[in-house]
């Protein structure tokens, strides 16, 4: 109990006092147009007001990863907590902040063209594929999760249901990618995000009431995991979502293009990020409460049967109906902005302008097209949808290790204090390649030669800064 009340002390604090030193450092200007002002184009440059925009962004960010994210770390027992605290403060609040801010300064570039501008046109390119690789599969695993929950409520035997329910969210998401961004997604996702905050404020009241509180586990470095799998790096890439997470920096441009002042930055990008970090704490405590332990966590279910449970039991009807929402609507709600970033993604790499409907039709048609066939492929083979998610969880979190070496770069040339980037983008650089080369579902060699690869890249990659210093003296970037 005292590790999860700590836990949620130290994120308020992190923002209050981290968030503001992470503002003063990137050195925000107030008097500056921002791109939603100065480019308006009634689409995708459109001014919302900050209390809409952090609840967009959190949304954008949170959907199911927060909550499906932190049941499976939970299995690892409480330090699970404290990746989430020390995850969201110095590593997911920074890259979300960095990512949001630059794609300010930079009228609202996606992350691609941050990447090529501070890291590379090589970097760029890379990226550009990267990313609208990723964000379609966030598009996939977000379109086939909410069907087949849908499917299981209404009838588990029915698989027409799936087709239906699957058309359906397509149908939507299409809408979401080529409407104007305050027409659906300003109008229907602070309701949801809403609800999502709701729903994690009632568990936690009646995680105190029923005394399950009194189950969780005190901090401890301890493995409590059941299988016995790795604390490093299985941890750190199970919860991505309410720590760190590289699909943040897709969707943080999104409301770059949204917000009037600079000064929002901090509530709308770490601000959210804390939010989302709190959301995490409470379904990581939930997840080790309801049940009793790690023990009675580990033969609860898939997260979305441990979701149901835990909200039906902890509160009722109510919490039936807000568990639908969280494992349908809150998916849907990250797939349709994964779809609208890689459509932003693409115009940007093109420079194809995109205030023509038709513009955002010949870019989307594919986008979904590619998505639809990746969902029909997930159909054909028992484990196929897994394989998906696995390289889904992989991909984002190296997104997250280039975003930050790319914010590094920003501080370093800037003559501004790039340890505060630097430091975790070094750590997600050993976590991702140590996890792709002993995982089973990558190069399944021995833990210490992936350990030991992942901190030779990050030592080397931290090694490139040292000719970065004092650029700006030299009169190469301006901040």
């Amino acid at each position: 109990m005292f590790s999860f009340l700590i836990g949620i002390a130290a994120l308020i604090l992190g923002y209050l006092v981290y968030g503001k030193i992470v503002e003063k450092v990137f050195g925000v200007m107030p008097e500056r147009e921002t791109p939603a002002v100065r480019i308006h184009d009634g689409v995708d440059f459109v001014v919302i007001p900050t209390w809409r925009a952090v609840l967009i962004q959190f949304l954008n960010i949170a959907g199911t990863g927060p909550i499906f994210g932190a049941i499976a770390g939970a299995l690892f027992g409480p330090g699970a907590f404290a990746w989430i605290v020390f995850g969201c403060i110095f590593a997911g609040a920074v890259h979300d902040y960095f990512c949001g801010m630059l794609s300010l300064r930079s009228d609202g570039a996606t992350i691609a063209e941050i990447v090529g501008k501070y890291l590379g046109t090589t970097p760029k390119y890379i990226m550009r594929v990267f990313s609208v690789g990723l964000l379609i599969f966030v598009g996939v695993v977000f379109v086939y999760t909410p069907a087949q929950v849908l499917n299981t409520l209404i009838d588990p035997n029915n698989k027409n249901i799936f087709s239906i329910a699957l058309a359906v969210i397509i149908g939507y998401y299409i809408l979401a990618t080529i409407l104007p961004i305050d027409k659906v997604i300003g109008t229907l996702y602070p309701l949801f995000g809403a609800a999502l905050l709701v729903m994690g404020l009632g568990i936690t009241v009646m995680l105190f009431v029923t005394g399950e509180m009194a189950a969780i586990p005190e901090f401890s470095f301890q493995n409590l995991h059941p299988k016995g799998t790795a604390l490093f790096p299985f941890l750190f890439i199970s919860i991505a979502c309410g720590a760190i997470s590289g699909f943040h920096a897709t969707q943080s441009p999104l409301m770059a293009r949204c917000i009037a002042n600079e000064k929002a930055g901090r509530s709308v990008f770490y601000g959210a990020m804390i939010i989302e970090g709190v959301v995490a704490m409470i379904w990581a405590a939930a997840a080790m409460g309801h049940f009793g332990g790690i023990t009675g966590l580990a033969g609860a279910g898939p997260a979305p049967v441990v979701v149901t449970k835990v909200s039906t039991g902890l509160m009722g009807a109510a919490g039936g109906v807000l568990a639908v929402l969280g494992v349908v609507a809150c998916p849907i709600t990250s797939g349709d902005t994964a779809f609208r970033s890689a459509r932003l993604a693409i115009a940007d790499a093109l420079s194809f302008d995109q205030k023509p409907l038709r513009n955002r039709f010949i870019i989307a048609l594919p986008l979904f097209a590619a998505g639809i066939l990746l969902v029909l492929w997930s159909q054909t083979g028992r484990d196929n949808f897994n394989i998906i998610w696995r390289y889904f969880a992989w991909s984002n979190q190296t997104l997250a290790a280039i975003a930050l070496w790319a914010g590094s770069a920003y501080l370093a040339k800037t003559g501004k204090c790039y340890w505060m980037a630097l430091i975790p983008a070094a750590f997600m650089t050993v976590v991702v390649t140590c996890y792709i080369i002993v995982a089973p579902e990558g190069l399944r060699q021995s833990y210490p030669l992936g350990l030991g690869i992942g901190i030779a890249l990050a030592a080397a990659l931290s090694g490139l800064f040292i000719p970065l210093i004092g650029v700006r003296q030299k009169g190469l970037l301006t901040p």
